[in-house]
């Protein structure tokens, strides 16, 4: 019965994640999505009674958010006496804390113990195209791939909950219900490499290449988007992907609304979203039966790898230092986020706009 409960989890965070890839769910209300589906085609199983357990109340969609969360305790210490809390399941938080403080986070290279950032991504080279497993540059044995499989192995008890990274199964269940998420975010699985010259590189053959660390690197600018005035924050690549991928599967709303009025908004627009997925089984999602849970990660990885050079397609350096994505995200209008057109097996919800900027060079 454990071994089901654990397989039947596993594989609803996935399909979770295969019904949202229209919403590309990786800021906050994407991972709220992914986990809200979970948490409906779990609902009355056994699967749901042993979460409901572990998680000490906690749904799958409040769980999903808890990893990004806790970077808040970064700046100041999760000790300080102004940290928050997650004061209604004290068990979960004194957990929480001691997986931050075994985790801390770090600038240095060759640190006693890995970040807890780190276990978001891993940054597999775009160009050449590749699997994760044919190279070495951008892995490592704390990134997302890893991770994935250790959480596993937690909750299948392959792994002491004893562990050196602290990861009990109910953060091991939290963990997932994140990451699982984030691995189908192209930039959190690829990220493109450059030589001195700002051309791209293979970083396994040239060691000196700079990666733009999933995007993150890179000032963003839209080509149909009116110049950015004063005062105006500068949008990076990576950010395009968390956030306006999934906003524009939502009405617009003023920009000038508090986040809870905007909460309030977009509430019942995410209910509605989340039952209508919910519903529906995406073809051809499941593993092989003769694939082991374990090694799922890895099968994820391959599987958005051409997505995320397909993502990095589109960009132009401008004087070695921008870049200008041109590509805009396609707000559909009278039609089902589930019925518009995206590239690549549902993941990329855009359309091509190729303005190429006066004097760019291509990267791919």
């Amino acid at each position: 019965m454990k071994s089901a409960c654990r397989r039947a989890l596993f594989l609803t965070l996935f399909i979770s994640v295969q019904l949202a890839t229209a919403v590309q769910a990786y800021g906050p209300l994407g991972h709220e999505i992914v986990g809200g589906i979970a948490d409906e085609r779990l609902a009355n199983t056994p699967t749901a009674m042993k979460i409901r357990t572990l998680l000490d109340g906690l749904t799958l969609e409040k769980a999903a958010v808890i990893a990004d969360e806790i970077k808040g305790w970064d700046k100041k210490g999760v000790d300080d006496p102004k940290a928050f809390h997650y004061s209604a399941h004290q068990k979960i938080d004194k957990q929480l804390r001691d997986f931050w403080r075994a985790n801390q986070p770090t600038h240095d290279l060759n640190p006693a113990a890995p970040s807890h950032h780190w276990f978001h991504y891993t940054d597999v080279p775009v160009v050449p195209v590749q699997k994760y497993r044919d190279g070495t540059a951008g892995r490592s044995k704390w990134d997302i791939v890893h991770m994935i499989s250790y959480c596993v192995d937690v909750l299948r008890g392959r792994v002491p909950e004893q562990n050196e990274r602290k990861i009990t199964k109910p953060v091991a269940l939290i963990l997932l219900a994140h990451y699982v998420a984030d691995i189908h975010q192209p930039l959190h699985v690829g990220a493109e490499y450059f030589d001195a010259q700002g051309r791209p590189a293979d970083p396994d053959k040239e060691t000196s290449a700079l990666g733009d660390e999933g995007g993150n690197t890179f000032t963003l600018e839209l080509s149909d988007e009116p110049p950015r005035r004063r005062g105006i924050r500068k949008k990076n690549f990576h950010a395009f992907w968390d956030y306006d991928a999934v906003n524009a599967l939502f009405p617009e709303v003023p920009s000038t609304l508090r986040k809870s009025e905007l909460q309030a908004q977009i509430e019942p627009f995410k209910k509605e979203l989340v039952h209508e997925m919910a519903m529906q089984e995406p073809k051809n999602w499941r593993m092989p039966s003769n694939i082991d849970i374990h090694n799922y990660a890895e099968l994820w990885a391959d599987e958005i790898l051409p997505v995320a050079h397909e993502a990095n397609s589109s960009m132009f350096v401008r004087n070695k230092k921008k870049v200008v994505w041109s590509r805009r995200v396609k707000r559909m209008k009278n039609c089902s986020p589930t019925k518009s057109v995206i590239a690549r097996g549902q993941r990329i919800l855009s359309e091509k706009n190729c303005t190429k900027p006066d004097g760019a060079s291509p990267i791919c």
